[in-house]
């Protein structure tokens, strides 16, 4: 018997999947949007883009923007009772309305 593989980004095929209408390229809105801090975002994560990509448990989570590295943001966010920051670009974060 084979070992199932537990990688990076196993058991994500439904969590990840884009519907027909958002498949393309992504908008330059969503690239090029400033975050100020303290403004609360939500983690979005974009499949088609792999690069500065959050974990799937962080998909769907709202948290509070810390501060900036290059082109990647600091995301405080709560996991159960743990504070957790995440370094993510932002093509995978929006804004809460």
């Amino acid at each position: 018997m084979v070992k199932k593989s537990s990688g990076y980004r196993s058991r994500t095929r439904a969590l990840l999947r884009k519907s027909p209408r958002e498949k393309g390229k992504l908008g330059l809105s969503r690239i090029l949007r400033a975050y100020e801090l303290g403004d609360k975002v939500c983690v979005q994560i974009d499949a088609g883009i792999h690069k500065g990509m959050p974990h799937r448990r962080f998909q769907g989570k709202v948290g509070v923007i810390e501060g900036k590295r290059g082109r990647s943001y600091l995301v405080n966010l709560k996991i159960g009772d743990k504070e957790k920051c995440l370094i993510v670009r932002p093509e995978h974060i929006t804004p809460l309305k």
